[in-house]
C-alpha cells in the first residue's frame, strides 16, 4: 500500500483515540454526577452529546472513503472493520452516559422523601476501569489486556443483578416511590450497558490482532 494510505490509517487511528478520550470524560462526568447529584454535571453531559455524535459520523465516513479508495486486504482491512465497530460502540457509550444524566434529572424531579439511597461507586469504578483498559488494549494491540476486560464485565453484570434484587424489594417497602426507585435502577442498567459496549471494543481488539471473532464464545 502507498505511503499516503498508511498516513490515512494513522490519522484515522488518532481520531478514534481522540473520540475515546472524549467518551472517557463523559463517563467520568456521569460517575461524578451520580455521586454529587449536581444538575450542572448532568446538563454538561446532555448539552455536549452532539459533539460525540458528529465525530462518530465523520470517522465512519472516513473509514468508508478509505475502503473505497484503497480496497485494503488482510490486516489493514481488519483494522478498518474493527475501527467502524469500535467507533460505533464509543458513541453508544457516550449515549449511555447521556441517558444517565437524563435519569438523574428525573430522580431530582420525582424524589419525594424516600430514605432509600444506593451506592454506585463500585459499579462506576469497574466500568471506568474496563473502558480505560479497553482503550489501552486498542492502543497497544494488547490481547491479554482485552481478555481481562471481558472478565471484568461479569463483575459489572453481577453488581447490576444485585441492584435489581434490592430495588425490587425496596419497591415493595415504598410503593409510593416506585418512579424514583425505577429511575435509580435504570442508572445501574445504563452502567451495565456501558460495560457491554466496552466488552465489544475488547472483542474487536482481539479480532484485529488475531483475526478471530470471539463473540458468543466462552473466554
Amino acid at each position: 500500500m502507498p505511503k499516503h494510505f498508511q498516513k490515512e490509517l494513522e490519522k484515522l487511528k488518532k481520531r478514534v483515540l481522540g473520540l475515546g478520550a472524549q467518551v472517557e470524560d463523559r463517563v467520568r462526568l456521569a460517575g461524578r454526577a451520580i455521586e454529587s447529584r449536581e444538575i450542572f454535571d448532568a446538563e454538561r453531559i446532555i448539552k455536549s452529546d452532539y459533539l460525540i455524535d458528529d465525530e462518530e459520523v465523520e470517522i465512519e465516513e472516513e473509514c468508508l472513503k478509505i475502503l473505497a479508495l484503497y480496497q485494503p486486504v488482510a490486516v489493514d482491512l481488519r483494522f478498518l472493520v474493527a475501527t467502524i465497530k469500535i467507533n460505533s460502540d464509543l458513541e453508544r457509550i457516550a449515549d449511555e452516559a447521556t441517558n444517565i444524566a437524563h435519569r438523574l434529572k428525573k430522580i431530582m424531579e420525582c424524589h419525594n422523601g424516600s430514605k432509600i439511597h444506593y451506592d454506585y461507586s463500585d459499579q462506576v469504578n469497574r466500568v471506568r476501569a474496563m473502558l480505560n483498559k479497553s482503550l489501552d488494549a486498542m492502543i497497544n494491540l494488547d490481547v491479554d489486556l482485552a481478555f481481562k476486560v471481558l472478565l471484568l464485565d461479569d463483575e459489572v453484570d453481577e453488581i447490576h443483578h444485585e441492584m435489581y434484587r434490592r430495588v425490587k424489594q425496596d419497591m415493595l417497602a415504598e410503593p409510593a416511590n416506585v418512579e424514583y426507585l425505577m429511575n435509580t435502577f435504570l442508572i445501574s442498567r445504563h452502567l451495565e450497558r456501558i460495560g457491554d459496549h466496552v466488552t465489544n471494543i475488547a472483542e474487536e481488539v482481539i479480532y484485529l490482532v488475531e483475526g478471530e471473532i470471539i463473540r458468543h464464545k466462552d473466554y
